[in-house]
């Protein structure tokens, strides 16, 4: 992982991902101040965990995706840090994509950002 990174952006690096308290329930959370803008010229590598009984991990680097730390806010004053990825071109991605049907847009429109699962690691240029 570390090797495929720093082959695509450098030894200049750093792994984010999303921090949950691993005593909190689950709970609805809503966006809190502080949003930052992760890493630089849209570059990154993010790396999602597959299905193993042993850590394995699909890595891909990606130039048209913004990555965000994202504060979120429990109800019950509960805190996530959260990792956030924005696709800024959707355009050659398939119409039927789920998230073109909940967005109720078209490709290449608008950006479509998600939330990552702690268990996916996105790297970064410092």
């Amino acid at each position: 992982m570390v090797d495929f990174t720093t082959s695509k952006l450098g030894k200049n690096v750093e792994a984010v991902s999303t921090e949950v308290n691993k005593e909190s329930n689950l709970h609805q959370y809503t966006i809190a101040s502080g949003v930052k803008k992760l890493g630089e010229k849209n570059k990154a590598v993010v790396c999602h965990k597959e299905n193993y009984p042993y850590a394995v991990f699909y890595c891909h680097k990606t130039d048209t995706t913004k990555a965000y730390s994202v504060p979120l806010e429990g109800a019950d004053g509960s805190r996530v840090k959260a990792i956030a990825v924005c696709h800024t071109d959707t355009s050659e991605w398939n119409p039927k994509h789920l998230a073109f049907q909940v967005l109720k847009v078209q490709p290449g429109t608008v950006p479509v950002c998600h939330l990552l699962p702690e268990d996916h690691v996105v790297w970064i240029r410092k």
